[in-house]
């Protein structure tokens, strides 16, 4: 979908929270006391988050650990498997920190697709702060799976036919 269908503009522009991958997910699932918790928007062709690290995430005093940090990252560029289609995993992750990120500050990430190829998909982000100056920004790979790929490791929340058709039907590639 590129948001340039009329019908579909309207729709686009209105952020939609999307699902968690597990309950369990140290990511976004709301059950694993150790995770970040994510809420995870679509608005057209990009995703985003608003998240404020605590002491949980303490790096140098008062701030943020690069680890941390990155994790939320690929966390939320993982979430672009709702704008492509189809389940994707993490092949490679670039964070640069470009500023210092303190606990308690909350920052607006926002991901989108880069480009596509063969199985690769190319992702970027950027970590705003509440004043608006960049602190950090992330690309990575992410290589399209099988929902098999997971199989021997865990059962899917939501049965694989399922997860296909939302997936299909969120990303406008049904």
């Amino acid at each position: 979908m590129d948001g340039t269908d009329p019908n579909t503009a309207a729709v686009d522009s209105e952020p939609r929270l999307l699902p968690g991958h597990t309950a369990d997910c140290f990511g976004c699932g709301n059950e694993n006391s150790s995770g970040f918790h994510l809420e995870v928007w679509r608005t057209g062709d990009e995703i985003y988050t608003d998240f404020a690290f605590d002491e949980r995430y303490i790096g140098g005093p008062g701030l943020a650990h690069g680890g941390a940090i990155a994790g939320v990252c690929d966390e939320l560029l993982g979430f672009t498997v709702w704008l492509i289609g189809t389940p994707a995993v993490t092949r490679a992750l670039t964070i640069d920190y470009l500023a210092p990120v303190p606990l308690h500050d909350t920052h607006r990430i926002t991901a989108k697709v880069d480009g596509e190829k063969g199985r690769a998909i190319h992702v970027s982000a950027e970590g705003t702060s509440s004043s608006g100056k960049l602190s950090f920004t992330a690309s990575g790979i992410y290589m399209r799976v099988p929902f098999e790929h997971f199989d021997g490791f865990g059962t899917l929340a939501t049965p694989a036919d399922e997860l296909k058709e939302k997936l299909a039907q969120e990303s406008g590639r049904a």
